[in-house]
């Protein structure tokens, strides 16, 4: 069952792909456990992926910090141009964006060094006492990772790569923060097709979770 292999792929600090469903952004995400991320897997997400690289955070958490979804903070900003806020995307969700950050020691914030330092001591910080002051004290904004909110009640109000990778922390007993980054395609220049995806998991000896799987399991537990 690829559910069970992934959960113990994360649970090793390696790799597992995360396909959400075809009705929906039809996307591949290489997904890792935040607290075990390394130069080497940023390297290789940017390699291999090459989509956005973002944490994934659960929703208490972020409220732990004070965090707020990128599209409220607009909305009470005073730009005039309300109207580019993003509403719904085309395929039916809320973004779950967030402030991006750089924690404080690294430089420019986008090499591989630095951003697996940002997204390491990003998971760190759920296990401290004052979340809220260590964040701030070890943060700058913006930076060079995004942040995203992972909905309320996860799985039940969204299904996104977004809930679906802080849901598969969860359930592997790990701290609720992921990096993930779409699989992109650089001969269609598209999101990398589930067929690629498959012989890219079977070559590399990743489990492949889809979305429906997960969310099977989720029903029942």
């Amino acid at each position: 069952m690829s559910l069970e292999s992934g959960i113990e792929s994360l649970k090793r600090g390696e790799f597992v792909l995360l396909f959400d469903s075809a009705g929906r952004e039809n996307e591949i995400d290489m997904v890792v456990a935040a607290e075990f991320v390394t130069p080497e897997h940023v390297a290789r997400m940017r390699q291999h992926a090459g989509g956005l690289l973002c944490i994934a955070i659960e929703h208490n958490f972020a409220n732990s910090l004070e965090l707020r979804y990128m599209h409220e903070i607009l909305a009470d900003s005073p730009i005039s141009n309300k109207e580019m806020i993003m509403g719904l995307a085309p395929y039916g969700d809320h973004p779950t964006f967030s402030i991006s950050v750089n924690h404080y020691q690294t430089y420019t914030g986008i090499t591989d060094k630095d951003r697996s330092l940002t997204i390491r001591e990003m998971a760190n910080i759920f296990k401290v006492e004052n979340k809220k002051k260590k964040f701030v004290s070890s943060f700058k904004t913006p930076g060079h990772v995004p942040l995203l909110i992972a909905s309320e009640g996860l799985l039940s109000k969204r299904q996104g790569h977004t809930e679906m990778s802080v849901y598969l922390s969860k359930i592997a007993g790990l701290t609720p923060v992921t990096a993930i980054c779409e699989m992109m395609d650089a001969q269609t220049y598209t999101a990398l097709s589930v067929d690629k995806a498959e012989k890219y998991a079977k070559q590399n000896a990743i489990p492949l979770i889809d979305g429906k799987e997960l969310l099977e399991f989720a029903k029942v537990h």
